[in-house]
Protein backbone atom coordinates (compact mmCIF):
# COMPACT_ATOMS: atom_id res chain seq x y z
CA UNK A 1 0.00 0.00 0.00
CA UNK A 2 2.88 2.56 0.74
CA UNK A 3 4.82 1.48 -2.63
CA UNK A 4 1.29 2.22 -4.49
CA UNK A 5 0.35 5.45 -2.14
CA UNK A 6 4.11 7.07 -3.13
CA UNK A 7 3.23 5.64 -7.30
CA UNK A 8 -0.25 7.75 -7.18
CA UNK A 9 1.56 10.49 -4.93
CA UNK A 10 4.44 10.80 -8.38
CA UNK A 11 1.81 10.77 -10.74
CA UNK A 12 -0.07 13.66 -9.20
CA UNK A 13 3.20 15.83 -8.77
CA UNK A 14 3.96 15.43 -11.94
CA UNK A 15 0.37 15.70 -13.62
CA UNK A 16 -0.47 18.74 -11.46
CA UNK A 17 0.50 21.57 -9.22
CA UNK A 18 -1.05 19.83 -6.41
CA UNK A 19 1.41 19.72 -3.43
CA UNK A 20 1.87 16.05 -2.91
CA UNK A 21 4.35 14.99 -0.02
CA UNK A 22 6.59 12.13 -1.64
CA UNK A 23 9.25 10.58 -0.53
CA UNK A 24 10.27 8.85 -3.45
CA UNK A 25 12.97 10.80 -5.35
CA UNK A 26 12.15 11.99 -9.41
CA UNK A 27 13.90 8.79 -10.93
CA UNK A 28 13.11 6.80 -14.14
CA UNK A 29 12.07 3.47 -12.27
CA UNK A 30 9.71 5.40 -10.06
CA UNK A 31 8.10 7.26 -12.91
CA UNK A 32 8.17 4.61 -15.09
CA UNK A 33 5.83 2.80 -12.36
CA UNK A 34 3.68 5.76 -11.56
CA UNK A 35 2.51 6.11 -15.20
CA UNK A 36 0.27 3.32 -14.02
CA UNK A 37 -1.85 6.42 -12.36
CA UNK A 38 -1.86 8.74 -15.03
CA UNK A 39 -5.60 8.33 -16.12
CA UNK A 40 -6.65 8.03 -12.61
CA UNK A 41 -5.18 11.72 -11.74
CA UNK A 42 -7.54 12.51 -15.25
CA UNK A 43 -10.29 11.18 -13.71
CA UNK A 44 -9.26 13.00 -10.35
CA UNK A 45 -8.94 15.94 -12.26
CA UNK A 46 -11.87 15.91 -14.60
CA UNK A 47 -14.03 14.93 -11.63
CA UNK A 48 -13.12 18.26 -10.32
CA UNK A 49 -13.80 19.94 -12.86
CA UNK A 50 -17.36 18.09 -13.38
CA UNK A 51 -18.45 18.97 -9.80
CA UNK A 52 -17.42 22.74 -11.07
CA UNK A 53 -19.28 22.84 -14.06
CA UNK A 54 -22.46 21.30 -12.25
CA UNK A 55 -21.99 23.53 -9.49
CA UNK A 56 -21.90 26.61 -11.73
CA UNK A 57 -24.97 25.66 -14.05
CA UNK A 58 -27.24 26.57 -10.73
CA UNK A 59 -25.51 30.35 -10.66
CA UNK A 60 -24.38 31.37 -14.26
CA UNK A 61 -25.41 30.33 -18.23
CA UNK A 62 -23.88 27.12 -18.96
CA UNK A 63 -21.36 29.10 -21.52
CA UNK A 64 -19.95 30.36 -18.48
CA UNK A 65 -19.94 27.58 -16.17
CA UNK A 66 -17.93 25.33 -18.48
CA UNK A 67 -15.15 28.51 -19.01
CA UNK A 68 -15.21 28.16 -15.11
CA UNK A 69 -14.69 24.41 -15.35
CA UNK A 70 -11.71 24.57 -17.83
CA UNK A 71 -10.34 27.42 -16.20
CA UNK A 72 -10.03 25.38 -13.09
CA UNK A 73 -8.23 22.30 -14.78
CA UNK A 74 -6.23 24.60 -16.74
CA UNK A 75 -5.05 25.52 -12.88
CA UNK A 76 -4.98 22.23 -11.40
CA UNK A 77 -2.43 21.10 -14.02
CA UNK A 78 -0.89 24.35 -14.16
CA UNK A 79 -1.26 24.64 -18.14
CA UNK A 80 1.00 21.70 -18.69
CA UNK A 81 -1.06 19.69 -21.41
CA UNK A 82 -1.85 23.10 -22.81
CA UNK A 83 1.94 24.40 -23.03
CA UNK A 84 2.57 21.03 -24.71
CA UNK A 85 0.13 21.72 -27.19
CA UNK A 86 1.24 25.11 -28.21
CA UNK A 87 5.02 23.65 -28.36
CA UNK A 88 3.84 20.90 -30.71
CA UNK A 89 2.10 22.96 -33.46
CA UNK A 90 4.71 25.30 -33.21
CA UNK A 91 6.96 22.69 -33.69
CA UNK A 92 5.42 20.52 -36.20
CA UNK A 93 4.35 23.86 -37.57
CA UNK A 94 6.91 25.68 -38.58
CA UNK A 95 9.80 22.73 -38.46
CA UNK A 96 10.35 21.96 -42.05
CA UNK A 97 13.14 18.88 -40.58
CA UNK A 98 12.75 16.91 -37.91
CA UNK A 99 15.43 18.99 -36.12
CA UNK A 100 14.29 22.32 -36.64
CA UNK A 101 10.45 20.92 -34.85
CA UNK A 102 12.40 19.49 -31.93
CA UNK A 103 14.75 22.71 -31.43
CA UNK A 104 11.51 24.96 -31.52
CA UNK A 105 9.38 23.17 -29.24
CA UNK A 106 12.64 23.70 -26.67
CA UNK A 107 11.54 27.39 -27.18
CA UNK A 108 9.62 28.43 -24.09
CA UNK A 109 8.12 31.33 -26.36
CA UNK A 110 4.71 30.76 -28.33
CA UNK A 111 4.41 31.14 -32.05
CA UNK A 112 1.28 31.43 -33.99
CA UNK A 113 0.86 28.04 -34.82
CA UNK A 114 0.73 27.45 -31.35
CA UNK A 115 -1.63 30.53 -30.36
CA UNK A 116 -3.82 29.05 -33.21
CA UNK A 117 -4.21 25.97 -32.24
CA UNK A 118 -4.38 26.66 -28.18
CA UNK A 119 -7.42 29.18 -28.77
CA UNK A 120 -9.57 26.69 -31.14
CA UNK A 121 -8.93 23.49 -28.82
CA UNK A 122 -9.81 25.62 -26.12
CA UNK A 123 -12.69 27.63 -27.81
CA UNK A 124 -14.30 24.13 -28.89
CA UNK A 125 -13.58 22.49 -25.88
CA UNK A 126 -15.46 25.36 -23.57
CA UNK A 127 -18.82 25.67 -26.85
CA UNK A 128 -19.03 21.77 -27.02
CA UNK A 129 -19.28 21.55 -22.68
CA UNK A 130 -21.71 24.20 -22.85
CA UNK A 131 -23.85 22.44 -24.51
CA UNK A 132 -24.13 19.62 -21.80
CA UNK A 133 -26.88 19.54 -18.87
CA UNK A 134 -25.00 18.98 -15.40
CA UNK A 135 -24.40 15.33 -15.60
CA UNK A 136 -23.80 14.33 -18.99
CA UNK A 137 -21.10 17.22 -18.93
CA UNK A 138 -19.91 15.49 -15.28
CA UNK A 139 -20.05 11.82 -17.40
CA UNK A 140 -18.08 14.17 -20.32
CA UNK A 141 -15.50 15.64 -18.33
CA UNK A 142 -14.44 12.51 -16.47
CA UNK A 143 -14.28 10.43 -19.40
CA UNK A 144 -12.51 13.08 -21.72
CA UNK A 145 -9.23 13.58 -18.72
CA UNK A 146 -9.06 9.70 -17.82
CA UNK A 147 -9.24 8.96 -21.56
CA UNK A 148 -6.93 11.84 -22.93
CA UNK A 149 -3.45 10.86 -20.07
CA UNK A 150 -4.84 6.72 -21.10
CA UNK A 151 -4.22 7.56 -24.52
CA UNK A 152 -0.03 9.18 -23.68
CA UNK A 153 0.35 5.50 -22.25
CA UNK A 154 0.16 3.62 -25.49
CA UNK A 155 2.56 6.51 -27.80
CA UNK A 156 5.14 6.09 -24.60
CA UNK A 157 4.78 2.02 -24.76
CA UNK A 158 5.44 1.94 -28.18
CA UNK A 159 7.08 4.54 -29.60
CA UNK A 160 11.10 5.63 -28.22
CA UNK A 161 12.10 9.23 -27.00
CA UNK A 162 12.70 11.07 -29.74
CA UNK A 163 15.39 13.47 -28.04
CA UNK A 164 18.57 12.56 -25.78
CA UNK A 165 16.98 13.61 -22.64
CA UNK A 166 14.11 15.38 -21.23
CA UNK A 167 11.01 15.77 -18.66
CA UNK A 168 9.01 13.01 -20.29
CA UNK A 169 12.62 10.67 -20.92
CA UNK A 170 11.33 8.20 -18.00
CA UNK A 171 9.10 7.07 -20.24
CA UNK A 172 11.22 4.97 -22.38
CA UNK A 173 10.21 2.27 -19.61
CA UNK A 174 7.60 0.07 -20.32
CA UNK A 175 4.40 -0.60 -17.65
CA UNK A 176 4.65 -3.88 -15.86
CA UNK A 177 1.49 -5.85 -16.39
CA UNK A 178 0.17 -5.01 -12.86
CA UNK A 179 0.51 -1.10 -14.06
CA UNK A 180 -1.41 -1.65 -17.61
CA UNK A 181 -4.27 -3.40 -15.54
CA UNK A 182 -4.65 -0.24 -13.16
CA UNK A 183 -4.58 2.13 -15.70
CA UNK A 184 -6.92 0.03 -18.19
CA UNK A 185 -9.17 -0.08 -15.28
CA UNK A 186 -9.41 3.50 -14.43
CA UNK A 187 -10.11 3.87 -18.48
CA UNK A 188 -12.73 1.13 -18.67
CA UNK A 189 -14.21 3.07 -14.90
CA UNK A 190 -14.63 6.20 -16.46
CA UNK A 191 -16.58 4.57 -19.59
CA UNK A 192 -18.62 2.93 -17.18
CA UNK A 193 -19.69 6.26 -16.08
CA UNK A 194 -20.62 7.31 -19.73
CA UNK A 195 -22.39 4.05 -20.29
CA UNK A 196 -24.47 4.64 -16.93
CA UNK A 197 -25.15 8.71 -17.53
CA UNK A 198 -25.33 8.86 -21.59
CA UNK A 199 -25.54 5.27 -22.66
CA UNK A 200 -23.51 2.57 -24.48
CA UNK A 201 -23.22 4.46 -27.72
CA UNK A 202 -21.65 7.10 -25.94
CA UNK A 203 -19.30 5.24 -24.25
CA UNK A 204 -18.20 3.35 -27.64
CA UNK A 205 -17.73 6.36 -29.30
CA UNK A 206 -15.63 7.77 -27.22
CA UNK A 207 -13.53 4.55 -26.78
CA UNK A 208 -13.02 4.33 -30.96
CA UNK A 209 -12.31 8.14 -30.86
CA UNK A 210 -9.64 7.40 -28.45
CA UNK A 211 -8.04 4.55 -30.02
CA UNK A 212 -8.21 6.35 -33.36
CA UNK A 213 -6.46 9.17 -32.24
CA UNK A 214 -3.73 7.37 -30.78
CA UNK A 215 -3.43 5.32 -33.82
CA UNK A 216 -3.23 8.00 -36.17
CA UNK A 217 -0.72 10.31 -33.50
CA UNK A 218 1.61 7.12 -33.13
CA UNK A 219 2.05 6.68 -37.26
CA UNK A 220 2.57 10.55 -37.64
CA UNK A 221 5.08 10.84 -34.73
CA UNK A 222 7.26 8.10 -35.84
CA UNK A 223 6.89 9.46 -39.29
CA UNK A 224 7.85 13.09 -38.33
CA UNK A 225 9.58 12.92 -35.26
CA UNK A 226 11.13 9.22 -35.20
CA UNK A 227 9.32 9.15 -31.59
CA UNK A 228 7.53 11.59 -29.01
CA UNK A 229 8.59 14.15 -26.86
CA UNK A 230 6.93 15.35 -23.46
CA UNK A 231 5.16 18.29 -26.02
CA UNK A 232 3.47 16.03 -28.14
CA UNK A 233 2.28 13.75 -25.54
CA UNK A 234 0.79 16.89 -23.79
CA UNK A 235 -0.96 17.79 -27.67
CA UNK A 236 -2.11 14.39 -27.58
CA UNK A 237 -4.01 14.83 -24.34
CA UNK A 238 -5.19 18.14 -24.93
CA UNK A 239 -6.76 16.44 -28.74
CA UNK A 240 -8.33 13.94 -26.90
CA UNK A 241 -10.17 15.56 -24.52
CA UNK A 242 -11.99 17.76 -27.11
CA UNK A 243 -12.49 14.46 -29.03
CA UNK A 244 -13.86 13.09 -26.22
CA UNK A 245 -16.01 15.32 -25.52
CA UNK A 246 -17.35 15.74 -28.85
CA UNK A 247 -17.95 12.06 -29.19
CA UNK A 248 -20.13 11.63 -26.37
CA UNK A 249 -22.16 14.95 -27.14
CA UNK A 250 -22.90 13.48 -30.62
CA UNK A 251 -25.21 11.36 -28.44
CA UNK A 252 -26.78 14.02 -26.21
Amino acid sequence: MRARAEEIGLALQFLTRLPVPVGTGFDSAAMGRAMAWFPAVGLAVGGVMAAAFALGGWIWPAPVAAGLAIALGVALTGGLHEDGLADAADGLGGGATRERALEIMRDSRIGSYGMLTLVLVLGLSAAALAQFGPWQGAAGLIAAHTLARYAMLPLMATLPYARAGGAASFTRQSLPLTGKRIAQATALTALGFVALTIGPGAAVTAALTTWGLVAGARRYLAHRLGGYTGDTLGAVGKIAELGVLLAVLAWV
